[in-house]
């Protein structure tokens, strides 16, 4: 287990059970509020189908077990890492985007992989996390046209090898 990350009022730590509403909401909110000539209403509508599935969302929050950050013990951002280095999702709720959220999520990533001993890291960033990803030194593999119910979204397999 990592040690838990405090700076000023932002906390990371493990996900639990009684979070699982609150991570599942983030993720709807954040990827509803991107600027519609990034994703379009129908490409969001595809990423986040709707009626949201809160039991799905919650038995894969629980396989997944998420770093949550926490600013004033609500939950501001979430990010994913798997055995193999692989960041599933990593989202920031819309009203602490551009304050460090992402950020802070990153670099405890980063940390998790060297305790982990994990060599190199990747994601299939959207449009949005492109930047994010880029200045953390990741490097665009391929550009991918996913498809979802006919609807292509894009994103970008980026690598960042680890010392």
């Amino acid at each position: 287990m990592l040690p838990l990350f405090t700076r000023n009022k932002m906390k990371i730590t493990e996900y639990t059970p009684d979070r699982a509403k609150e991570v599942t909401d983030l993720f709807y909110e954040a990827v509803y509020q991107i600027d519609s000539t990034i994703y379009s209403e129908q490409q969001k509508s595809v990423w986040a189908p709707l009626p949201i599935n809160y039991e799905q969302w919650s038995a894969r929050l629980a396989i997944k077990q998420p770093f949550i950050l926490l600013i004033n013990n609500k939950v501001a951002g979430f990010i994913e890492l798997e055995e193999s280095g692989y960041i599933d999702c990593a989202y920031v709720l819309p009203k602490f985007q551009k304050q460090g959220v992402a950020t802070a999520l990153v670099n405890y990533v980063l940390s998790a992989c060297e305790h982990l001993n994990i060599t190199s890291i990747h994601v299939d960033a959207s449009i949005i996390a492109k930047p994010l990803f880029k200045k953390f030194g990741f490097v665009i593999q391929q550009k991918n046209e996913v498809k979802r119910n006919n609807v292509i979204l894009i994103n970008y397999t980026m690598v960042k090898f680890l010392n």
